[in-house]
């Protein structure tokens, strides 16, 4: 990372005039542009004397000689380390997130309505790093059967996602015994993960055998079976995609088609994600390292979301490198908020007179 304070305060000064000028026009910055919005005490002179300085020292490029100057990823980070004055979060859109969140339905997926709405503040795809299956919160779980010698089992997670899974099953099943085995998953599913579902079924309900019989074992298959099955990888999401057709720094074809392929591969995004989830800060990631873990230079700005009894996830927003970092950063911070706040929601008790779904 780079140090936090490697060059006088002038040149910072001038540095952070030219990387604010080039996120808002994207066009290379003069000096005549800087000292007359910046007010510097410093003649143009000067200011072109720190630029070309800043040019030697890896923060500025200059795409042809008698054009200005864009600043270089080094600048971007030092930018975002430590010269970057966040902007307080326009009080429009803090409501809409957080009305958006809370008017959702109680069996709505919330990690993709979040994106869907970040994609839509940002104007950039929003990406969300869902947790592995075995480590999220049910809500509840239920089987149907849809052909001799196989069910589907449908697992409804307190983040709102549904995932469903064939399973194969030796014995069958009556309507009945299913009814009741879906009343007694109602005691002991919410709150819990699939394998420790699993578990307080071979466990907990064990007292419970005898009045339980052949219902108890054939629970504790189907939920084992299930568990089985679930992925063993996290889950990316990915909205608002196209929006990467809008950017002039990705108008080629051919950088437009190696982006895609690369954000296609969503297993590489997955472990980018996850250096998100060691903090509660907002992490910024950009150029060198998502070239080598995306497989293409972009950025991406991204924090960690709270599930009570989880681990959790990470949503983001991804775009180039010429990012309002100063807006970015605060509005990915109240959708990470907004986010564990709506799944908290989810885990409250619902009210047995309402119908659940």
């Amino acid at each position: 990372m780079e140090a936090l304070n490697p060059l006088s305060k002038r040149a910072r000064s001038v540095l952070y005039a030219v990387v604010t000028e080039f996120i808002a026009s994207g066009e290379p910055v003069g000096s005549r542009l800087i000292s007359k919005k910046y007010a510097f005490s410093l003649s143009p002179a000067t200011i072109r004397n720190v630029l070309a300085d800043l040019e030697d020292e890896g923060y500025l490029a200059q795409p042809h000689t008698s054009a200005g100057r864009i600043p270089t990823e080094r600048a971007f980070r030092l930018f975002v380390d430590a010269l970057m004055q966040v902007r307080k979060l326009p009080d429009n859109d803090a409501g809409r997130i957080n009305e958006w969140l809370e008017d959702l339905s109680p069996d709505a997926d919330i990690l993709r309505e979040t994106g869907k709405l970040l994609a839509d503040l940002s104007k950039a795809p929003a990406v969300i790093l869902r947790a592995r299956a075995e480590t999220r919160t049910l809500l509840k779980l239920r089987f149907i059967v849809t052909r001799p010698g196989e069910m589907l089992a449908v697992a409804v997670f307190l983040d709102g996602t549904v995932e469903n899974r064939f399973i194969r099953v030796e014995t069958p099943i009556s309507e009945a015994d299913l009814e009741r085995l879906h009343g007694m998953l109602e005691e002991v599913t919410p709150g819990r993960t699939l394998p420790g579902l699993r578990d307080a079924i071979h466990q907990g309900l064990s007292e419970r055998r005898a009045e339980l019989g052949v219902l108890h074992d054939l629970g504790y298959e189907l939920v084992r079976s299930t568990a089985e099955g679930a992925p063993r990888i996290a889950d990316v999401v990915i909205e608002g995609q196209s929006l990467l057709l809008d950017r002039p720094e990705f108008g080629s074809v051919e950088r437009m088609r190696e982006l895609l392929l690369a954000l296609d591969d969503r297993q590489r995004l997955v472990g980018l994600l996850d250096r998100a989830l060691v903090t509660d800060r907002v992490q910024v990631f950009l150029g060198e390292e998502t070239g080598s873990a995306v497989g293409y230079p972009v950025s991406l700005v991204a924090a960690r979301y709270q599930e009570r009894g989880g681990p959790g996830g990470a949503v983001g927003v991804i775009g180039p490198t010429r990012m309002d970092y100063p807006f970015v950063v605060p509005l990915v911070a109240a959708a990470a908020e907004a986010m564990s706040a709506a799944i908290a929601r989810s885990q409250e008790p619902r009210d047995p007179n309402k119908s659940s779904g």
